[in-house]
């Protein structure tokens, strides 16, 4: 849920922004969250009514071509279609009439010194991460050789000592045990960390770590895209998939997310599968498919063989 006035003030160190009118009024109107960031604001536009309308100089040139009378009536058509907001831009003056409208029918009207397209451009900016679908993962996200990696399973595994190593290896933290994600793209997943555990790892025996005072300021990431998710399970050869010819994926809100799966046991150097897997995962998203060249190497091998038994 996002409110006009909340738009405006999360917004005021980017945007200048002066009230002219209904600015009481812009505490109970409500953006739709169903609606797309770039429909939810743009210019002059009679047949969206229910966006936030912002007036440039050559919407300004086209509305007051028009007599009262006829600005009236559109003025009306945009109360009736449920106008949130109306942004008068690029220094522009806001013709009288316009100013009372929107006093008389407490819709929201705001100046900027911005140009219209910049201002909508920064504005569909925000809104597509404010109101970008958002859920909470159980993990460690990491930033590992650039990539957003997301290391889950149950607990007592060692998720946080294999962090700890990570990190200690030089790569950074994101979060821990709980990690905000939102799409804010229809392909790009991002998460970061709740501010009230920032910077913070928990490690058994040890209690809660300041990273960033312990490894320095860059252990430590704000945000990261998740790329890979290494999920931890315990030793079961029986059961255990050992060279898998199908990639996994994980849907995270509505996205695939590549998934790895690493066997817990004695001896096994997680911190250096972790960072194979990273590097895979880059020539993956470069489109070198080493287990499809293996394959296809060795559908070679057996068809020479063959010609060489046939002859």
């Amino acid at each position: 849920m996002l409110t006009i006035q909340e738009l405006v003030s999360d917004n005021t160190d980017r945007v200048t922004f002066k009230w002219l009118a209904g600015e009481q009024a812009a505490t109970h109107i409500i953006l739709d969250p169903g609606m797309a960031s770039a429909d939810l604001v743009g210019h002059l536009n009679l047949i969206h009514p229910a966006r936030i309308q912002v007036f440039g100089l050559e919407e300004l040139s086209y509305y007051t071509r028009f007599d009262i009378k006829r600005r009236q009536h559109h003025l009306d058509d945009l109360a009736l279609g449920g106008v949130p907001a109306i942004i008068v831009a690029s220094g522009a003056d806001a013709p009288p009439d316009l100013v009372s409208f929107c006093a008389q029918h407490h819709v929201p009207l705001l100046a900027t010194p911005l140009d219209a397209a910049e201002l909508i451009d920064q504005l569909r900016i925000y809104l597509n991460k404010r109101l970008a679908p958002k859920t909470i993962l159980h993990g460690v996200f990491l930033d590992v050789l650039g990539l957003g990696v997301l290391i889950t399973g149950e607990s007592g595994l060692g998720k946080s000592e294999l962090a700890l190593e990570l990190i200690s290896r030089g790569h950074g933290l994101v979060a821990d045990d709980a990690v905000e994600v939102s799409r804010t793209s229809p392909n790009v997943i991002e998460g970061q960390c709740p501010p009230l555990l920032q910077n913070l790892l928990e490690v058994r025996g040890l209690g809660l770590l300041d990273i960033r005072t312990i490894f320095g300021e860059t252990s430590v990431r704000r945000k990261m895209n998740l790329k890979l998710i290494v999920h931890l399970v315990r030793a079961n050869p029986d059961n255990f998939e050992r060279l898998p010819v199908q990639d996994r994926t994980e849907s995270i809100l509505g996205v695939d997310i590549l998934q790895v799966m690493l066997q817990v046991a004695a001896g096994r150097n997680l911190a250096v599968l972790v960072e194979a897997a990273v590097r895979n995962t880059i020539l993956n998203i470069r489109g070198i498919d080493t287990m499809g060249e293996f394959i296809e190497r060795q559908a070679l091998a057996i068809m020479e063989s063959t010609r060489q038994a046939n002859e």
